[in-house]
């Protein structure tokens, strides 16, 4: 791509956040030079994939006084998400498979159907194989001509080195707390107090905070938060309210580990409460309008006993153990935990 791109007003309009980000694409596109593979990396659900659908707006914009225009017949494709020069590429049972890399670097031998440039979004890279990676790897050193890859993956994840060094990587961060409960409230509508919590629960993810609210996970975590710091479960242990428990949160399925997280974030705030620095938890629900029911008398053992016994069912369910015993124990441990006494 020669020639330069000058924004008078933002180019990338409806991208909260990732200033850096932002600065350094203007600059690549100011000076002309476009490469033939970015690699968007950072954390799950933090503006990626709307970047790089915005940035192809941006270099398919027909008007050259003002790109995007938001106007233009490019434009208004791109806004309906029926691009025909605009692809996705998404992980598909876990992985990118080599089927559609083939299928790709055929498709990218012909020329674009009406635009400049061709823009290719390859999702979550980090799940490639080596061998679906190997057969993108020629694509990626000699790119058919007015084609424009755009990988992105999670910046927790390993990418393949093949792949790390045939792109110009770009990094992205969490968003303010803010910036997520912003979104939250302006794209699904939801109330302020329940955006602030999801904000400092997901970590300024926005992508994360809307499947914590979809998947039910906030109501959940905060009965069972209620139930484990309610002074009458001391004696005796209601056995069957844990097991229903239990029962609930084996059933979350894909968001589990998610959910656990979420009660690490729990106990990583009762920590700073009970050491005095309750200005610090600034994450989790104990700043919820429910902080009186959590419990103050804790010790700082019994609340890594509970972190604990997370540990160790977030690494039997990463081993495939069986998720409704592992829950079952789960529950049963961080009751118990309450006195120091564990399984």
């Amino acid at each position: 791509m020669s020639e330069t791109i000058t924004a008078q007003k933002e180019i990338f309009p409806g991208v909260l956040g990732q200033q850096k980000a932002k600065k350094l694409m203007a600059k690549v596109l100011g000076s002309g030079r476009l490469p033939h593979a970015l690699l968007f990396r950072g954390p799950e659900g933090v503006g990626k994939q709307l970047f790089a659908r915005r940035l192809a707006a941006v270099i398919n914009c027909r008007n050259l006084a003002e790109r995007p225009c938001g106007q233009c017949p490019s434009c208004k494709k791109y806004h309906s998400g029926n691009h025909p020069d605009f692809m996705v590429i998404e992980p598909e049972k876990g992985s990118i498979k080599i089927d559609r890399i083939r299928e790709l670097c055929r498709t990218l031998t012909y020329p674009p159907y009406e635009s400049q440039m061709r823009v290719i979004l390859l999702e979550d890279v980090h799940t490639m194989r080596r061998e679906a990676a190997n057969a993108l790897l020629k694509t990626l050193e000699e790119p058919p001509e007015n084609n424009l890859l755009i990988l992105t993956a999670d910046a927790s994840r390993q990418v393949l080195p093949t792949i790390l060094s045939r792109c110009q990587t770009m990094p992205f961060y969490p968003l303010s707390f803010a910036d997520t409960a912003r979104i939250l409230q302006t794209d699904e509508h939801t109330g302020p107090e329940e955006a602030v919590l999801l904000a400092r629960l997901a970590e300024g993810s926005p992508g994360r905070a809307v499947l914590f609210r979809e998947a039910g996970l906030l109501p959940l975590l905060e009965d069972l938060v209620v139930f484990l710091s309610d002074p009458s479960a001391d004696e005796p242990v209601n056995t069957g309210k844990a097991l229903e428990f239990a029962e609930k949160i084996a059933a979350l399925k894909d968001e589990l580990v998610s959910f656990l997280g979420l009660l690490k974030i729990w106990c990583r705030d009762l920590l700073l409460l009970a050491d005095g620095q309750p200005q610090l938890a600034e994450r989790g629900i104990i700043l919820h309008k429910n902080q009186h029911q959590h419990r103050k008398d804790w010790s700082s053992v019994q609340i890594f006993a509970k972190l604990a016994a997370l540990d160790r069912a977030l690494h039997q369910l990463n081993r495939n153990c069986n998720r409704g015993l592992v829950c079952e124990v789960l529950i049963f441990n961080l009751l118990s935990s309450r006195t120091g006494h564990h399984d």
